[in-house]
């Protein structure tokens, strides 16, 4: 794809004569394949010689003509044998905007009566047929032999007495003869072209059935892509603001498919039937208004700085003011600026590709393929414009050339993240290979450092005071390190000054000294980092959990005799207390739980009376049940006689990094028991707190909700 990317100037260009002549082609076979083949005259259509149960014509040519006459077939019966032949003819499909009668042009806003006679062949009058009627500004009724086969809307003589409606219908007929009397009633109001403007197919009712479902699940297929291709560029946005390409693309993508809905088969009509006829147009023709904006911003934001500031300018003035004129406007007045307004969004697309052939011959990636689908997409539009205007064969192909235009746009996209998420990852194995080197650089360092301490164990014994000395200053310095360990930078920059001085000779008596700080900072590290690490997963809810229902009393009981030596050689008492709980053997105490991790979270809480109580001290675990809120939970204190903790800071205690170390104690740590003990209790429901009076001890309270409490009473 690059390669076809990277081209210049000449091979952009015949990329794009390619892609027109290939639209030309496809435009005039589509032309060919639909243009019409019999054609009526003066109201009479003659199809004895055509097989509509297998192929299906189109009515178009001549069709009688009552201008302001709403006649029903009986009338025009009675009007025939009493007038004779009829001497005003109208092409169908065409509106009546503009028809020159008794020397004047009528408006599109009026009522009429169409008539049409078909003849056909014997075969055709035994099978079942059907009419395929598109929608018809902007309502009408349609007799089949006197028979009224079809009503959209409400057929008036005034504004007022009528009702619009915009539908698609197939209606079924069994022909008794071979002559087909059509007549069908057409008024209008409401728009600013009124008349039969598209085709009405005649044919066997399988084909045009069939046909009519897969016009409708075309129209479906391209609507669904396009509101799917839509949301999830606008989820992309949201999870992702700074880029807004997908936020302009979303749009776009999300506003084209509510506008095929108003197209084609009409699905949304069909969905919602009594949807207001204004508002529909309003949706339809703001829709179109704001697509040349929203494509422009979008292409400003995948190719900045091409979209000039005066077009920019331009192009939101002259947007408002159009979607101003459909909103505070009747559909007769702004309907009338449909030609205006599809001018505007071939203008807009017309500059852009004026940009993108400049990208294109500059190699920009994506150009060419966005000029490529570009051309499509204008050539389609215009078609449509054409159409609706009545000049153009072929219709209803812009969702077509739209969603051609999106999958490209999506693929375009998808491309620029992909281009982005692999960068990321070049850039994460870079660094990763540069922190292995680092480490290999200080394992190597450490070896040397080592070897070159051995060395110095010959020094005179005279140093031995000074040294002493030393090693008091710089124990004072590693207790204020021990108070920023979460940095890293700190204690590495104090490593890499270390291993300089020794590289440096500054003072050779010291390297043995120096070499074992390295030591201490980098066991240090690594534990503070693993407690990091695990306190971060806990705190973004990485880390799993196997619960499960667990007796509380069995597994305190494990808990203490897995600790119990530990806790005593450290030289202090050891008591589990549970009280007349284990006396009541009946009542079973239930937690939900993941055991390892509590008795983890249990742990750092024994670990941190240990760290504060002096030897001879008293370390107590009780276990009582409490009601919270009408339901038991079971409460784990953790009790010990250590120096206390200051009322005041009881509830900065369980934050992270903190450490409160009263004078004289030299107790170090990396002030991230507690977080982790607070993050895993309220993983589970639970909550901790701390008790203490500031003088001596201090008590911490572990709540868990129970899941059942059997046989209590």
């Amino acid at each position: 794809m690059r390669e076809i990317l990277r081209v210049g100037s000449r091979k952009v260009w015949l990329y794009i004569i390619a892609a027109v002549i290939g639209l030309v082609t496809g435009y005039v076979v589509l032309s060919s394949s639909d243009s019409p083949g019999l054609q009526s005259e003066e109201g009479i259509l003659d199809l004895t010689q055509a097989q509509l149960s297998t192929n299906p014509q189109k009515l178009t040519g001549k069709w009688a003509f009552y201008w302001q006459e709403l006649l029903s077939p009986e009338d025009m019966r009675v009007r025939s044998a009493r007038e004779g032949n009829q001497d005003h003819w109208i092409n169908i499909p065409s509106s009546w905007l503009g028809y020159p009668l008794e020397g004047q042009r009528l408006s599109g806003t009026g009522y009429a009566t169409f008539g049409l006679v078909v003849h056909l062949s014997e075969e055709d009058r035994d099978e079942m047929l059907a009419l395929r009627l598109p929608s018809i500004f902007n309502a009408y009724k349609l007799w089949v032999n006197g028979e009224l086969l079809a009503e959209v809307g409400e057929v008036g003589q005034d504004k007022h007495s009528m009702t619009p409606q915009l539908e698609t219908k197939l209606v079924y007929f069994q022909p008794e003869s071979d002559t087909l009397e059509l007549v069908m009633q057409v008024s209008n109001f409401q728009h600013h072209r009124g008349g039969i403007t598209k085709n009405i197919e005649l044919g066997g009712s399988d084909v045009l059935t069939t046909k009519t479902n897969l016009n409708l699940a075309r129209d479906m297929f391209i609507t669904a892509s396009l509101l799917v291709i839509g949301l999830y560029n606008l989820l992309l946005f949201m999870l992702r603001r700074k880029d807004k390409a997908p936020l302009y693309f979303g749009l776009f993508t999300v506003l084209l498919g509510i506008r095929s809905l108003f197209n084609g088969e009409l699905i949304f009509t069909q969905w919602l039937p009594h949807f207001p006829w204004e508002l529909q147009f309003k949706i339809e023709y703001l829709i179109l208004c704001l697509s040349g904006y929203i494509i422009t911003m979008y292409f400003d934001c995948i190719f900045p700085n091409y979209v000039s500031r005066w077009f920019r300018l331009g192009t939101r003035i002259v947007t408002g003011a159009f979607c101003i004129l459909v909103v505070v406007t009747p559909a007769i007045i702004y309907t009338k600026f449909l030609l205006m307004i599809g001018v505007m969004v071939v203008l807009h697309m017309v500059y852009l590709m004026i940009g993108l052939v400049q990208a294109a011959v500059r190699r920009m990636e994506g150009a060419l393929i966005f000029l490529l689908v570009s051309v499509v997409t204008l050539v389609t539009v215009v078609n449509d414009f054409l159409y609706f205007n009545g000049w153009s064969l072929v219709g209803n192909t812009s969702p077509l050339g739209l969603l051609i235009f999106t999958i490209a746009q999506l693929i375009l996209l998808s491309s620029r993240s992909t281009r982005t998420a692999s960068n990321e990852e070049r850039i994460t194995r870079e660094l990763q290979y540069v922190n292995d080197k680092l480490i290999e650089m200080n394992m190597n360092l450490e070896q040397t450092v080592q070897e070159r301490t051995q060395a110095l164990s010959i020094v005179h014994d005279d140093l031995q005071t000074s040294y002493d000395r030393l090693l008091h200053s710089e124990q004072g310095r590693k207790k204020l390190l021990a108070y920023i360990t979460h940095d890293l930078r700190m204690p590495l920059s104090s490593m890499l000054g270390y291993v300089e001085a020794i590289q440096d000779r500054v003072k050779p008596e010291r390297n043995e000294q120096y070499l074992k700080y390295i030591r201490e900072n980098t066991i240090r590290i690594n534990r503070m980092i693993e407690e990091l690490s695990f306190l971060s997963h806990l705190e973004t809810g990485q880390v799993s959990y196997r619960m499960e229902p667990v007796q509380m009393i069995p597994f305190l009981h494990g808990f203490f005799e897995q600790y119990e030596l530990v806790v005593r050689d450290a030289g202090l008492d050891f008591i589990l207390d549970i009280g007349d709980t284990e006396d009541r053997r009946s009542n079973v105490l239930v937690v939900e739980m993941d055991a390892k991790r509590v008795e983890q979270a249990l742990f750092n809480l024994v670990s941190n009376a240990m760290k504060f109580t002096a030897s001879g001290g008293l370390v107590r675990i009780a276990l009582i049940v409490d009601e919270v809120n009408h339901a038991p939970h079971a409460v784990i204190s953790i009790q010990d006689s250590g120096m206390g903790i200051p009322p005041d800071q009881l509830e900065q205690i369980f934050e992270r990094n903190y450490r409160y170390d009263r004078p004289g104690m030299g107790i170090e740590g990396s002030g991230l028991g507690l977080a982790i003990c607070r993050e895993i209790v309220q993983a589970h429901g639970g909550m901790v707190r701390a008790e203490s009076d500031g003088k001596m001890g201090a008590t911490f309270y572990v709540t868990f909700p129970c899941v059942v409490i059997e046989g209590k009473g």
